[in-house]
């Protein structure tokens, strides 16, 4: 139980830093309203009000984040992997590249019908 102290009190550190931080904010700011601060800000240009439907997107953006999120879960299971690369026997290389090529299958295959050019 000794070992797990540190982090205790760590926590408890972070707890409060967070409590006051909070309150103190909420005192020391300005209280004045301002209706310029509270308006919506898209870059500079004016915002527009949302059509009734409520926007639509390309599908093209879905499936760029779609592929965004594929490839930063492969990265999060090769790191560890090539980390410990010189101790692995054949069969962890073998599912790897198994794991490899059916990720980029479907690259190669949204890439091939054009889901990736934006026209």
């Amino acid at each position: 139980m000794n070992a797990y102290i540190p982090i205790l009190g760590l926590f408890a550190l972070a707890t409060l830093f967070i409590i006051v931080s909070i309150n103190l904010s909420g005192h020391v700011g300005p209280q004045r309203y301002n209706r310029a601060k509270y308006d919506s800000y898209e870059c500079g240009i004016q915002p527009t009000p949302q059509p009734v439907g409520g926007g639509r997107f390309p599908v093209k953006y879905y499936i760029t984040a779609m592929m965004f999120i594929i490839f930063d879960i492969e990265i999060v299971f090769l790191y560890p992997w090539a980390v410990s690369f010189n101790q692995m026997s054949l069969f962890p290389v073998l599912a790897m590249i198994l794991f490899i090529v059916t990720v980029f299958i479907p690259y190669f295959y949204v890439l091939r019908r054009g889901g990736l050019d934006w026209d």
